[in-house]
């Protein structure tokens, strides 16, 4: 019997890998156990030479700590792709962000605007530079601590639009999903798995990895607002 294996990811992923640690635990009897913290730190973290087994982040974070050694090469298989979305707070009226220019007309109307710490709120700063509205909106735009979710901030009231990925948003009381990014304007996070390359059993957390990765998983992650990764 081994030790259980210790994980580390970025909030977003956490309930689908809470199931899927469960899942597999139940099958193999192999214990996994997770923390779920901000991605940022949550690299950094594995940056620093802390001991994991497992280590599921953003596509764009693995690949630094790939290049930095900190995974094993070969190991990395994609998990989960996450959609952003547009979110208002529950109760008021909505404005439509259903095409390009509705949305840029939101963004303008909106006295402040949430997003995070995450890929998905730098790609939401890249569509603004695009725009030409950085400047405008400068005073309005408020990322999320590292760890708080925006829809903490939507559920507040403290923004009047709140953007970040589907499986974070949904359910949450006091959010109201506005609908997707418009066409052409899709803002997708992908997260990947890896072995850490700290972890003592390598051969048995790559076993886990492939099956968090394999595609009979495909309806848990459509239950929590998450997608097959596209290949």
């Amino acid at each position: 019997m081994i030790a259980p294996l210790a994980g580390i990811s970025s909030m977003a992923t956490r309930v689908l890998l809470a199931e899927l640690a469960a899942a597999y635990t139940a099958g193999h009897g192999v214990e996994i156990r997770f923390e779920s913290i901000g991605g940022v730190d949550a690299a950094r973290r594995v940056e620093g030479g802390e001991t994991f087994d497992l280590v599921v982040l953003a596509s764009d974070a693995m690949d630094r700590l790939l290049r930095g050694g900190h995974l094993r090469a070969g190991s990395l298989r994609p998990v989960a792709d996450s959609p952003m979305v547009v979110a208002a707070p529950d109760g008021r009226p909505a404005p439509d962000v259903t095409h390009r220019d509705a949305l840029r007309e939101a963004l303008l109307a909106a006295r402040a605007i949430g997003y995070s710490t995450g890929p998905s709120g730098q790609a939401l700063l890249k569509l603004i530079d695009d725009w030409g509205l950085r400047t405008s909106l400068a005073e309005r735009l408020h990322q999320s601590p590292a760890g708080v979710p925006v829809a903490r901030m939507v559920a507040q009231g403290d923004v009047d639009l709140g953007f970040q990925q589907l499986s974070e948003l949904q359910g949450h009381p006091g959010v109201a999903i506005l609908g997707p990014m418009p066409p052409g304007l899709e803002i997708v996070t992908r997260f990947t798995a890896a072995v850490a390359a700290t972890s003592a059993e390598p051969a048995t957390v790559q076993r886990v990895v492939d099956d968090f990765a394999s595609s009979r998983h495909d309806g848990l992650r459509r239950r929590l607002g998450l997608l097959t990764p596209a290949t």
